[in-house]
């Protein structure tokens, strides 16, 4: 008997491929957003300063601290999402900092926005997968 075309899709893009692949995909946009506002290993440029005085304006939170929150953010959530260690975290933080950029900094980008929670929201509900370091600390906890 042959399969159908969804039951083939299904063994070919397991749950853990498109769940690797998204945790990678956003993790790479948000990593290389936070390696322009850096110089070395976390060395804040004096332009990034300068962004969050003026572009990146946030209305609660003193310039130089989101300057500094953001670069940190940007650097430590994607290396845990490629990693899939606090998956769940990691996403709601990387989500938590794209509605900020939504409201406050770029309203009009919402498709592009759109595009990255389409991509965090799976990771929030599902957390890692199978290749992911969550499930392998958890498979260890039973």
């Amino acid at each position: 008997m042959i399969a159908s075309a969804p039951v083939v899709l299904k063994r070919l893009l397991p749950e853990a491929l498109l769940l690797l692949v998204a945790r990678v995909g956003i993790a790479s946009v948000f990593f290389l957003s936070g390696r322009t506002k850096v110089t070395g290993f976390l060395e804040l440029k004096q332009s990034t300063y300068t962004l969050f005085r003026s572009e990146y304006a946030l209305p609660v939170i003193p310039p130089e601290w989101a300057a500094h929150l953001a670069a940190y953010a940007e650097h430590a959530f994607p290396l845990l999402l490629v990693l899939g260690l606090m998956t769940r975290l990691s996403a709601a933080a990387l989500l938590g900092m794209t509605l900020v950029i939504e409201v406050f900094v770029y309203p009009d980008a919402w498709p592009t926005h759109l595009t990255w929670a389409g991509l965090l929201l799976p990771l929030l509900a599902y957390g890692g997968g199978a290749w992911s370091l969550d499930n392998v600390l958890r498979r260890r906890r039973v």
